[in-house]
């Protein structure tokens, strides 16, 4: 069973849900993908994980790094699983490239090279927004692209965390330089 609880954001409405331990959903009301992957037999519930996300939120929005995540059980394919898990590497306040990730991805798995669209596929479809920050995904220089809220929220979202461009492999292991 899924549970789902409702909460007002400054951007507008957000939907959560959740398995009764893991959020597995966050989604802006009305947006592309909206509760995807939510089962279609859920009931309206207040759980702790809901709490916890609520604080999460409420610490973002006052314009705070919330330094926690709750629980997360995300459902997706390996790939989607595997960019999603570097999304939450990307820091409060910085941004990375669809085509970063996809060239960090290919040296993680030792290939020549991964296809940036299809890393924005798998950005796009993140079922945990904000808290897996696929907002922080930006195009060639900077450039607002994608983003399954709207583009005026993506603005608004990197407005609030003041966000600028990460590093070349700042998301790299320890004791790996980026190629």
């Amino acid at each position: 069973m899924e549970y789902t609880r409702s909460w007002t954001s400054p951007l507008g409405g957000i939907t959560l849900a959740s398995n009764g331990e893991a959020l597995t959903g966050l989604w802006f009301d009305g947006q592309a993908h909206f509760a995807q992957t939510l089962d279609p037999e859920h009931e309206e519930r207040n759980l702790p994980v809901f709490d916890a996300a609520c604080q999460w939120l409420e610490s973002y929005f006052s314009g705070s790094d919330p330094g926690f995540s709750p629980p997360l059980a995300l459902k997706g394919t390996p790939f989607c699983r595997e960019v999603w898990d570097m999304l939450t590497g990307i820091p409060y306040g910085r941004t990375m490239t669809y085509v970063a990730i996809a060239e960090l991805l290919a040296r993680r798995r030792g290939t020549a090279r991964m296809s940036a669209r299809a890393v924005g596929r798998a950005v796009g479809l993140n079922p945990v927004s904000l808290i897996v920050p696929c907002h922080r995904v930006v195009g060639a220089g900077g450039r607002l692209t994608g983003y399954a809220g709207g583009l005026a929220r993506k603005a608004r979202l990197l407005e609030l965390e003041q966000a600028g461009l990460a590093e070349p492999g700042w998301l790299d292991p320890p004791g790996q330089a980026p190629a």
